[in-house]
């Protein structure tokens, strides 16, 4: 795949904050290497694309905007805690960390894992919020377009994650209401019929 760094950042911002966010964009697409998004087969990495894109639509952050292209770093490749705190420092690797699921199978059903995954999400920083929210958007509008079977369970877990989410960005917030609110009612509909 030929690399072309996105432009997240916009208006006056530093060829140091457009260039670490690129290095975040290419240490994202690197460490995914040929997953694939399990509905479309398109790279795995164009999620974490359209995560800190939606990201950068409220903040020109190039911190923020970095943990949002690595937010399923720790989850879904080698790289560890210690990788992204060498290569990014504490305060990205820290985002990434809030986001990242801390259940594991050992913890019990998907009910009791989710349960855990909740309560570290309600801890986070307002910034690791934002990011969560995004992700929220981008994941309900693929699982709501692909499978309307998991949607029937994934769909009423978010809506318990966004009650803990209001310290993120309230654009972002009210966005993913709105995606929830509106999949619920398709969902409802699509039941009744």
């Amino acid at each position: 795949m030929k690399y072309k760094p996105t432009l997240f950042l916009k208006g006056e911002t530093s060829q140091t904050a457009k260039a670490f966010v690129a290095y975040a964009e290419g240490y994202a697409i690197a460490s995914h290497g040929m997953q694939k998004r399990k509905y479309t087969g398109e790279p795995y990495v164009n999620h974490c694309i359209a995560v800190a894109e939606t990201v950068a639509s409220v903040s020109d952050d190039a911190e923020i905007i970095a943990a949002a292209l690595l937010h399923d770093t720790l989850e879904d490749t080698s790289k560890t805690f210690t990788d992204l705190l060498l290569d990014f420092g504490p305060r990205v690797a820290s985002l990434v960390l809030e986001v990242t699921d801390v259940s594991r199978l050992a913890d019990g059903n998907r009910a009791a894992r989710k349960k855990i995954d909740l309560y570290h999400l309600a801890r986070t920083s307002a910034a690791a919020a934002t990011i969560k929210l995004a992700d929220m958007i981008d994941n309900s509008r693929s699982i709501l377009a692909h499978d309307e079977g998991f949607a029937r369970v994934y769909i009423p877990e978010k809506s318990a994650v966004l009650a803990v989410l209001q310290h993120g960005d309230k654009t972002l917030f009210n966005a993913a209401d709105g995606i929830l609110q509106d999949a619920l009612l398709q969902l409802s509909i699509a039941n009744a019929s």
